[in-house]
């Protein structure tokens, strides 16, 4: 016979959801090394800029595709096991990616890592729903995103950083030992949900879980989620070279810059959170259209610059952070499954795809600028998106009430 733990008041995030945070932190440091360490990894594999830049996207493709691949085969495993499977990748990953002789081996660690990146992101937004109340369910999906934000304004400078001190090797033995800390904290301190959990790991079959898939609201809010991100990355994959070259700030400052804009996303990724809940779509179509306002602003006085940095600043406030409203809006359409997560983490990261690559084409016949329209397009293209969320009245019983609805349509499909 078992005995529960107290009680946990209902509005209480645990200990565990900033666990799995941390667990972000540790992929989300991972995956930004690359970007900071490309001279050092150029010239250490003997290979172009150009090619460095192809780590970056074999990274978010093994998470667009890879991703819901691993997160599959290990649905049947209660999500801690899922957990400590998936940081056995990673960690694998970043060892290979320490020793790598050549960039062909390079090229395979990131992919390795790519992969188990984005079912972690799955299994512990997916988690952390379960472990607790529905009304903090935003709330908490918001601390889990912090490892994000945290991972752009720390983590990114600490790989710089050590990998510029001691080479590109050490920076991924640090995110190494990163990784098995994130694991040892994992195993000591996060629990499985008490009790059955009827859309987790093991609870819901295969089929049931894919039929999610076909529901018109969990879609578009899928797509809503990569338009989102996509008019943010869009912008923030050129910052550097816009605020150099066009808003005229010199080198030196742009670090400073691009940490204003970090501690930017960690007050809008918290402000976010607490809101997501009670007003998940208003917060949404708010967030977005602030979004594209300071994109606007920012096309428009990019050469002017204390107007271009408050309009960076705005973009950090109001871009990713919208994470926590977008998770809680997937949860409602389809479930709190790890399958659902993941699938909805593929499509942020299609969004950071399409983002950087449209951005890239564009610059050379439209010059700088044209990413910042590219945002505006997309950020009001995922208004156009968001809207039919603010017409759909809430459920009563919240996400479990959709996962009933799903049940009621499979069995009147059998029995029709």
């Amino acid at each position: 016979m078992t005995t529960n733990p107290p009680a946990r008041p209902a509005r209480a995030v645990p200990t565990a959801v900033y666990v799995l945070g941390a667990g972000v932190f540790a992929m989300v440091t991972s995956e930004f090394a690359v970007a900071g360490l490309m001279p050092q990894l150029a010239e250490g594999l003997g290979v172009g800029i150009q090619q460095i830049g192809y780590l970056v996207t074999v990274f978010a493709v093994a998470m667009a595709v890879g991703g819901p691949v691993l997160t599959l085969a290990l649905l049947r495993l209660r999500p801690k096991t899922a957990l400590m499977a998936v940081f056995a990748v990673f960690f694998a990953g970043n060892l290979l990616a320490a020793l790598a002789p050549s960039y062909s081996a390079m090229v395979a660690a990131r992919v390795v890592s790519g992969v188990a990146s984005q079912a972690f992101f799955g299994i512990a937004i997916s988690l952390c729903s379960q472990l607790v109340h529905e009304r903090v369910r935003g709330r908490a999906v918001g601390v889990v995103m912090n490892g994000l934000m945290l991972g752009t304004l720390l983590g990114l400078p600490m790989a710089t950083y050590i990998g510029g001190r001691l080479g590109w090797q050490a920076a991924f033995w640090a995110i190494a030992v990163l990784t098995a800390l994130a694991a040892a904290l994992t195993a000591a301190i996060v629990r499985n949900p008490a009790g059955p959990v009827p859309d987790g790991p093991g609870g819901a079959s295969l089929a049931a879980q894919i039929t999610v898939f076909r529901r018109p609201h969990l879609l578009l809010a899928l797509v809503s989620s990569t338009l989102i991100i996509g008019a943010t990355f869009s912008v923030f994959s050129f910052f550097t070279p816009i605020l150099t070259e066009v808003s005229g700030f010199d080198d030196g400052t742009v670090p400073f810059l691009l940490l204003a804009y970090g501690a930017a996303t960690v007050v809008g990724n918290t402000v976010v959170g607490r809101l997501a809940d009670r007003h998940t779509g208003p917060t949404l179509l708010a967030g977005t259209l602030l979004n594209a306002a300071c994109l606007t602003g920012f096309a428009l006085f990019t050469d002017v610059p204390p107007l271009a940095l408050a309009f960076v600043l705005g973009v950090g406030l109001v871009g990713v952070t919208m994470n926590p409203a977008m998770a809680v809006r997937v949860q409602r359409a389809g479930g709190t499954q790890p399958l659902v997560n993941t699938v909805h983490s593929s499509f942020i990261t299609l969004g950071v795809i399409l983002g950087s690559a449209i951005g890239s084409l564009l610059i050379p016949d439209y010059g700088l600028r044209s990413p910042i329209v590219l945002g505006i397009v997309m950020a009001v293209s995922a208004i156009a998106v968001i809207l039919p969320a603010l017409r759909r009245p809430r459920p009563s019983g919240g996400l479990q009430t959709d996962a009933a609805l799903d049940v009621r349509d499979a069995r009147l499909e059998q029995v029709g």
